[in-house]
């Protein structure tokens, strides 16, 4: 159900099979291999939330693998395997605001102004080798690296999103990308001016490798990002940007615990803070529910702040 009517990710569907898996073992140590899953109350749910407690797992992993058991109920109380679902009467445990730290406009524009291509340069080891693979992946191509930046904080993107974008993703007629968010969903992105500059930058290049590497049928129906080797299908992978924006961020100044989510953050953050419509945001960012969006109305307190200082006949003596 999660993979083909939600259209679930499969590492969403790695962790609800291993929670799942783990609540079972639990039930089959409690109540015996033979019971009956009819026969699950409230009540072992909870034992179960304390048992993740005395394990050391914090509160967000004990509310993850509560939701994927109270998931499991709701789909076996849908399909008629168990009266109802025992799990609803489990409260989820209330989880710390955590809110993310997000670099500034100007810091984020001098890292984005550092990867144009006259600005760019390829880090080599004292013999000229890369220092190592990540390195070799970050520095063998620079076109690509600034246009995962530019994807990833032009146009807020996921990075499963932007690892999931094929060549013809790019409507140039609408100046917009057409994306497909959580459960398959899709929605189109505008392109801004600097986003679509280097992609035409990129694409070049990309076919050239293409070319060379006896894989040109990829050209037209291809992924837009490739890894640096042409290896497989080419795509690049989430882990490989999630390493190539670190050692970028780091090489240019940034927090090190810049992670391509948080050029996301930045995008909806800088948004409105300049005074975009919420529901707008709510629209790029592909959120389906307003209250995720609007996490980012409490990271903006400092320029309500500023601005109520800067124009309120009483706010300074």
């Amino acid at each position: 159900m999660l993979r083909d009517e939600r259209g679930a990710s499969e590492h969403t569907l790695r962790a609800y099979r291993r929670e799942l898996h783990d609540f079972v073992e639990y039930l089959e140590a409690q109540m015996g291999e033979g019971a009956k899953i009819r026969s699950v109350e409230h009540t072992h749910n909870r034992a179960y939330l304390g048992v993740l407690y005395e394990k050391g797992l914090t509160k967000a992993s004990a509310a993850r693998a509560l939701a994927a058991v109270r998931s499991w109920f709701k789909w076996m109380a849908k399909a008629g395997h168990v009266g109802q679902n025992p799990a609803l009467l489990v409260s989820t445990p209330k989880l710390p605001k955590h809110l993310p730290r997000v670099p500034g406009v100007e810091e984020l524009n001098r890292v984005m102004n550092s990867l144009a291509p006259e600005k760019t340069h390829v880090r080599k080891s004292g013999h000229g080798a890369p220092r190592d693979v990540a390195d070799e992946e970050v520095a063998a191509w620079p076109e690509r690296d600034r246009l995962i930046f530019e994807l990833l904080y032009g146009c807020g993107i996921r990075n499963s999103e932007l690892v999931g974008l094929d060549v013809k993703s790019i409507a140039w007629g609408d100046d917009a990308i057409r994306v497909f968010g959580k459960g398959k969903k899709e929605r189109l992105v505008p392109l801004g001016d600097e986003a679509a500059a280097a992609v035409r930058a990129y694409l070049p290049l990309r076919n050239a490798r293409l070319e060379k590497a006896g894989k040109a049928k990829l050209i037209h129906d291809g992924a837009l990002l490739m890894n640096a080797r042409m290896r497989g299908t080419c795509r690049l992978t989430t882990r490989s940007v999630g390493r190539i924006v670190k050692k970028i961020a780091l090489s240019r100044g940034l927090a090190a615990d810049v992670h391509p989510h948080t050029l996301r953050h930045a995008f909806g953050t800088h948004l409105l803070e300049e005074g975009a419509d919420l529901r707008a945001i709510q629209e790029m960012l592909g959120h389906e529910r307003l209250s995720t969006t609007q996490r980012y109305t409490q990271l903006t307190v400092g320029q309500v702040q500023r601005v109520y200082e800067e124009t309120h006949p009483r706010a300074k003596p």
